[in-house]
């Protein structure tokens, strides 16, 4: 599971990688096709703008400075109709110099041709020629036109020449170039913040938006205003500053699902992980509890056996004395027994919110004396001590008399079990606000950071090596916060292992 897991990660990264380039390759060719197109639509508006006056200046009647004729003429023979037939094509060309004051280019003038194309098709009877061609021939087509296509390419070619070296702020401004990106980005699909600007040479000029800066690693350009030989000084470059999160932008939807969905299995996977771990833990925690409750019965069973076959004694059965002294045997095992019984049945109900605990106001100072006489015979005979130190003014509180003192001999309990030496044990009260404190401190084993947190766990009991070093089956502290918290009130622990044990417990007064 784990290396399946590690697997679609992998592909889901890879992929997500593989679309992201996918995207700046697309955006690339995207970004140079429209700059290709802003060129080329630059370097058109600027000639059919040159073209349109130029057109102007010549259809106001000048003269010509110059006319020359340039003439092709092509001979072929029709066998089969027994004609011949020649095609002449004659180009007329007139010159005009033309003041570029019309054009404020800076120059005195700039000549300016048009061109006339004369076409003539003759067909000739060749039983009617003689070797000089002279006779009329029996059919003559003529065609008179302009020459669109040759004009416009030597207007061009002119027009190339003597923009060549023009400031290319006059030539073009920030405004246009801003627009036509604009809308071309737009219809590429391209809609993100871009700066722009043309160079010179590798220098910047006044046409530029207002933030350019040139970084080669997210700056495209182009060739623009080319020359006859396809060649120019100027570039025209374009910057994305935000290009990295437009781009990220674009499969944003798509990394965000693999992530939910990604992110989903881990937690499914963590989940079903964390339920094995606690399961096997809960089973050796169950497998301990069954191990101690048998323990703790098997003693008091084993005294009652041993007790009741003391009794069958003939020489037992007479003796009065001894007979109640077995038979008290027989009771105390009981009711210790039957003690451990209602503890388990305690927790049970509790977790059912079965148990019913009805509260009344009580000294909380008097519950702790009456907690201390019952576990203070186990402290003289290990010849420790129980001391108090009772300095809350105020101790009312709302509890269960009787739920309340277990809770404190539960907790004294513990205190005298995980003390090796004699037990020596503080308590303390105070108030702090509205509520009162009480801490009970020993100077028993202590316990490790790890088993605080658990302390209070159901079927919890910290390992020693022995399981049964120390008797219990870990239900006391367990129910011991069970019993404060439906108090409405707090248990903590704080501990170093070696140095004893602190016990709170922080109960709201009555007021």
């Amino acid at each position: 599971m784990s290396l399946s897991l590690i697997g679609i990660i992998f592909v889901q990264v890879f992929f997500i990688n593989n679309s992201l380039q996918n995207e700046k390759k697309q955006f690339t060719l995207n970004v140079k096709r429209s700059l290709s197109f802003v060129s080329n639509a630059i370097e058109d508006r600027e000639f059919n703008n040159y073209a349109t006056k130029m057109h102007e200046l010549i259809a106001r009647g000048e003269v010509a400075d110059s006319i020359s004729l340039k003439e092709l003429t092509v001979l072929t023979q029709d066998e089969v109709a027994n004609q011949t037939i020649i095609y002449r094509n004659a180009i007329l060309e007139e010159s005009f110099k033309v003041p570029s004051m019309f054009f404020d280019i800076g120059l005195d003038s700039i000549n300016v041709s048009r061109f006339f194309n004369q076409r003539e098709t003759r067909v000739y009877d060749n039983n009617s020629l003689d070797g000089n061609l002279r006779i009329s021939p029996q059919k003559t087509i003529r065609e008179f036109s302009s020459l669109p296509e040759v004009e416009k390419k030597l207007y061009e070619l002119n027009y190339r020449d003597v923009f060549k070296n023009y400031p290319i702020y006059k030539r073009v401004s920030a405004d246009d170039v801003q627009e036509l990106l604009a809308k071309q980005l737009k219809i590429d699909g391209i809609e993100t913040d871009f700066e722009f600007a043309i160079y010179d040479k590798d220098l910047a000029t006044k046409v530029q938006s207002n933030n350019f800066e040139l970084v080669k690693s997210s700056t495209y350009g182009v060739p623009i205003f080319l020359d006859n030989h396809n060649e120019s000084n100027y570039k025209l470059y374009l910057n994305f500053p935000d290009r990295n999160k437009y781009l990220f932008s674009s499969i944003l939807g798509m990394t965000i699902l693999s992530i939910i969905f990604t992110s989903i299995i881990i937690i499914t996977f963590a989940s079903a992980i964390h339920q094995l771990i606690k399961q096997r833990q809960i089973s050796q925690i169950k497998t301990d509890f069954i191990n101690n409750m048998t323990h703790e019965f098997k003693t008091p069973i084993a005294t009652i056996n041993l007790a009741l076959d003391s009794i069958k004694n003939p020489k037992i059965i007479g003796d009065q004395e001894k007979v109640l002294r077995y038979l008290k045997m027989i009771k105390d095992e009981n009711k210790r027994m039957h003690a451990q019984v209602e503890n388990v049945l305690r927790i049970s109900k509790l977790e059912k919110n079965e148990l019913n605990i009805s509260k009344e106001r009580v000294k909380l100072h008097d519950l702790i004396e009456d907690a201390i006489t019952h576990v203070e015979l186990m402290v003289e005979d290990r010849q420790g001590y129980v001391k108090t130190h009772l300095e809350a003014d105020k101790s009312s509180v709302l509890a269960n008399e009787t739920h309340f003192t277990n809770v404190l001999v539960n907790v004294l309990d513990n205190a005298i079990k995980y003390s090796d030496d004699a037990p020596k044990i503080d308590v303390h009260t105070e108030n702090v606000g509205n509520h009162i404190l009480v801490k009970i401190s020993d100077q028993g084993n202590g316990m490790s950071k790890q088993v605080q947190k658990k302390i209070f766990e159901k079927f919890y009991r910290e390992h020693t090596g022995n399981v049964h070093n120390v008797k219990g089956h870990g239900l006391g502290l367990a129910y011991v916060k069970r019993i404060v918290e439906d108090h409405q009130g707090h248990i903590s622990v704080e501990s170093e292992k070696g140095k004893g044990s602190t016990f709170i417990i922080k109960l709201p007064l009555i007021t």
